[in-house]
């Protein structure tokens, strides 16, 4: 098959929009700079920015360092061009989140509201968002949109979550989510939404394996910047594989999970569901504590040696439990390495970047990503 030539209008394009990303992805970058990190003439460059100008995307903000000639002036992105909206749906909390073009956190929220299929929860939650919006002073006419994050299976080809079992969710379209909200709405599998937080910004050779430990474990695989999704856009429910034939019951009705052995409710089911007191008392080396952290850790040990085995990727680990590990990887890296047939030596498990309302970031992240895509 004949590979079909870019027209000059898609070549343009093209090049607008990786001068847009890479303004984006610096504090102060230069015409000249540009043209040479891109391999791109000088004249292709200044044309092009000088349109991103034109269209209040980026802006000049004064001249670098000379390097031994004339100054050349300083280009930096305009990060309140565009916002986005992360909404975390979950059982009993709603999370809200608000980032602006660059991708930082101007703002985010955890409010409780439990979830219910009828049309006061989502009047609800959307009055709750414009208050959030209201606090943040944001101009709502450059909000480019609403990423929403379920903990459930969205097929984004019927356009519907088709299954929750936590939310007690099925063959939901999506347009009956939609409809209550004034901006466009992206919907994603609160995994996948995570993973996106963790990758979605990084080499685009990058692969890794997202472990969400959250009160429902799931995963998901980000290759490239991009999910892997699946036939069923079931891809990285490692929550429902089995670990221990038999073992204990899960809440999907099956038994042996890891689901039953890894979620973060755990932890932090002793302590009234607070996850940061169980570590506090395995800082303080609670016997009681002790004892369910080596249980804990050593069946996501398994977890982890068998998703490492099957993908040949690195795994991060994240979810609510994920945002404490960081001072524990390498307890939890001793007991993978004891099941690892190859003994590696390379370290291929870490704790998440991001601790706090993860899927709502990754939700919005992938609509700012949307809008950079179409400048």
């Amino acid at each position: 098959m004949t590979k079909r030539k870019a027209t000059n209008m898609e070549v343009k394009k093209n090049n607008r929009n990786q001068i847009f990303r890479f303004v984006c992805g610096h504090d102060k970058v230069s015409n000249p700079d540009i043209s040479y990190a891109l391999k791109l003439s000088l004249p292709t460059v200044t044309q092009n920015t000088k349109e991103l100008i034109e269209k209040g995307l980026i802006e000049e903000v004064g001249e670098l360092e000379s390097t031994g000639g004339r100054r050349a002036k300083a280009l930096s992105v305009k990060k309140d061009a565009c916002f986005a909206i992360g909404l975390d749906i979950t059982k009993n909390h709603i999370g809200l989140l608000l980032t602006n073009l660059t991708g930082e956190i101007l703002k985010y929220d955890r409010i409780v509201q439990a979830y219910r299929t009828e049309e006061v929860y989502f009047y609800a939650v959307n009055e709750k968002m414009e208050q959030f919006l209201e606090e943040s002073g944001v101009n709502r006419e450059k909000i480019s949109g609403i990423g929403i994050s379920f903990p459930g299976i969205v097929d984004l080809e019927k356009q519907m979550i088709t299954y929750s079992h936590i939310l007690e969710v099925q063959n939901l379209p999506l347009a009956e989510v939609s409809r209550f909200f004034a901006y466009p709405c992206s919907f994603f599998n609160d995994a996948n939404a995570g993973a996106l937080a963790e990758g979605i910004r990084m080499k685009e050779d990058e692969r890794f394996f997202y472990l969400s430990l959250s009160n429902t474990v799931g995963g998901a695989i980000l290759n490239e910047s991009k999910l892997q999704q699946g036939k069923a856009f079931r891809c990285g429910e490692v929550g429902h594989m089995t670990i221990v034939p038999d073992g204990k019951l899960c809440y999907c009705g099956k038994k042996g999970c890891l689901d039953a052995y890894c979620s973060a409710k755990i932890l932090s089911g002793k302590m009234n569901g607070k996850l940061e007191q169980f570590f506090e008392k395995l800082k303080q080396k609670d016997p009681d504590a002790k004892e369910v952290w080596d249980q804990y850790t050593s069946y996501l040990a398994i977890a982890v040696n068998n998703i490492h085995m099957v993908l040949d990727c690195d795994i991060i680990l994240g979810g609510y439990a994920g945002g404490y590990l960081e001072p524990y990887i390498p307890e939890i890296w001793e007991k993978v390495k004891k099941r690892n047939t190859f003994e590696e030596e390379r370290l291929f498990i870490r704790a998440c970047s991001y601790k706090i309302e993860t899927a709502a970031l990754g939700a919005a992240l992938k609509v700012i990503e949307d809008f950079i895509a179409l400048v």
